[in-house]
């Protein structure tokens, strides 16, 4: 390591790592209850240990604890054999305690030490009440307390209150495991509804993303692709002026024409500008700022005349909500956009806007030719119909009849949800202009 290396390593030293706190052990008996025995890792292994911890449980209490004679050799071999199976408990619950069973019968029916199995037995019980259904835990519960009956009788007639002992205790291990089993599952209900709850906030704020994504995409399109439309168009105007006649150049055209070009970018400039400020912006929920609206359409206009283009306007709307606004601005920006890339040079234009039957009505058609057959057909009209269908509207386009291409669009002025809202006002503004490239 250099000294520079160093230094630097001693300014600013490495922050240790917090390890991760680890769970208490009350959260992890909690988390060992709350677990499917059905799928808990290493099964096997834990009940294996377990089956030895009872076992070996089972020989002290055989050798200290005086309830019943001393197994003989036979005796050792049933009780230790029935703890053998408690290590596959969870994988097959009634056959272990099928299995336990027939050790520890001929146990008991020999009259060894009765208290020595009863853990092991009350475990391979536990586990089918806690993993089976509550039909076959009172099958297996009714069966288990028949058979203790039984060898009771022939074993301990006069022994009542042995019998009542046993009785209740094969009831509570039945009653704990339902018990258990049913927790598990209310506590899997809730675990199930969280990641339920959360997928759906997961998949609303992809869906909130994907539509800034799409709103993003159409504010840049429509912005970038007007400008650079008519940045295009104006430098064609001037080169063709520089190139027509070099001996007489026309400084004032192509002044003119430059001048165009830089307002132009100005403008695109301050657009894109407020466009990257909402990107930039975390803080508040919208900071979009003043949306385009209807009464920028005539700087629309006037840049569409710079290009060429001879635009005659018709405009009878009164008061428009701000989102129809600036749907029918952006629908208008791309019509002409289109209308002078496409439809060759000098083309005539006409929009109408005009307010009836509840709906704002918009057409622009143009004179031209089109776009070319079988060229790229962009995301132009893509965007115009997604701007109609954002407020409710409806969007057309395509070749007219008699030549020249039109585009329709219907927006309503009011939410489709408000079926007794106010008519809408009567017309405050009627504007007929012919405007040509001159």
């Amino acid at each position: 390591m250099n000294p520079v290396q160093a230094t630097t390593t001693a300014d600013h030293p490495t922050p240790p790592t917090t390890p991760p706190e680890r769970p208490g052990t009350g959260e992890r008996i909690m988390a060992a209850i709350n677990r499917d025995p059905l799928t808990a890792p290493h099964a096997v292994r834990n009940d294996a240990v377990l089956a030895a911890f009872l076992a070996a449980v089972a020989v002290a209490v055989a050798l200290l604890v005086d309830h019943g004679r001393r197994p003989d050799a036979l005796g050792w071999a049933l009780l230790l054999t029935g703890h053998v199976p408690l290590a596959w408990r969870r994988r097959r619950p009634l056959t272990v305690l099928l299995l336990v069973l027939a050790c520890i019968a001929p146990y008991h029916a020999l009259d060894h030490n009765h208290a020595a199995p009863v853990a092991g037995s009350m475990l391979a019980l536990y586990t089918v009440a806690a993993t089976g259904t509550p039909r076959r835990t009172l099958i297996v519960g009714s069966c288990i307390i028949g058979v203790t009956l039984t060898m009771n009788a022939l074993t301990n007639p006069d022994g009542f209150v042995e019998l009542v002992r046993i009785t209740g205790w094969v009831i509570a291990v039945l009653f704990l495991g339902v018990d258990v089993r049913f927790y598990r599952q209310y506590v899997a209900a809730i675990v199930e509804r969280a990641e339920r709850a959360e997928r759906t906030r997961e998949e609303e704020a992809r869906r909130r993303v994907a539509e800034e994504r799409l709103r993003i995409a159409r504010d840049l399109h429509d912005l970038l692709a007007h400008s650079i439309t008519l940045i295009g168009v104006q430098t064609s105007v001037a080169a063709h002026v520089l190139a027509a006649d070099p001996e007489r150049l026309d400084r004032e055209t192509v002044a003119k024409a430059l001048d165009d070009i830089a307002e132009t970018c100005r403008t695109a400039r301050g657009e894109l500008r407020t466009t990257l400020e909402v990107l930039r912006d975390h803080g508040s929920g919208d900071a979009r700022g003043p949306l385009p609206g209807l009464d920028g359409v005539p700087d629309l206009v006037e840049a569409a005349r710079l290009a060429g283009a001879r635009v005659e306007r018709t405009v009878r709307h009164g008061p428009v909500p701000p989102a129809v606004g600036a749907a029918a601005y952006r629908i208008v920006q791309e019509a002409l956009t289109n209308a002078v890339r496409h439809a060759g040079p000098e083309p005539s234009v006409r929009i109408d806007l005009r307010a009836e039957d509840g709906a704002l009505h918009l057409s622009v058609t143009d004179d031209g030719t089109g776009p070319a057959p079988g060229g790229n057909p962009g995301f132009g009209l893509v965007g115009m119909r997604e701007r109609a269908r954002s407020v409710g509207g409806t969007l057309d386009a395509g070749a007219r009849a008699g030549g020249g291409f039109q585009v329709t669009a219907t927006l309503p002025l009011a939410p489709p949800a408000a079926p007794h809202s106010a008519p809408a006002p009567a017309p405050a503004e009627s504007v007929t202009t012919a405007e040509g490239s001159g």
